[in-house]
């Protein structure tokens, strides 16, 4: 049973930093997608940041430049640096992880940590 569990949210001072991890279990790690959603009160889901395999990354533009999502094969873990923060960072941040078995997609969740940015 593929498993995900999200730790390092908050409460932060707008202009403060966190870094949220994320340990994978249940699966191997390094072959798959891995990436960062987040979701405000009210808001959809949206994407954050994504990592290949391969560590190449993409971000979603209000983010590009002040987080950074990384991951650690060896220990099965995914981060998101996340500097700057501002209000509208505010929200539930949940790792996502894409992989395929037998030809068939599979998307897994965290449970979420939350992150407020407030002052």
């Amino acid at each position: 049973q593929v498993q995900l569990v999200e730790s390092g949210g908050g409460l932060v001072q707008p202009g403060g930093s966190l870094r949220l991890s994320c340990v994978a279990s249940g699966t191997t790690f390094g072959p798959n997608h891995m990436a960062w959603y987040r979701q405000a009160p009210g808001n959809q889901r949206e994407l954050v940041a994504r990592i290949t395999p391969g560590g190449m990354t993409n971000y979603t533009d209000s983010v590009k430049g002040r987080f950074t999502i990384s991951r650690d094969n060896d220990h099965k873990t995914l981060y998101l640096q996340m500097n700057s923060l501002t209000p509208e960072d505010t929200a539930i941040y949940y790792c996502k992880l894409d992989l395929t078995n037998w030809g068939l997609p599979y998307h897994y969740w965290g449970q979420g940590t939350q992150v407020t940015v407030s002052s």
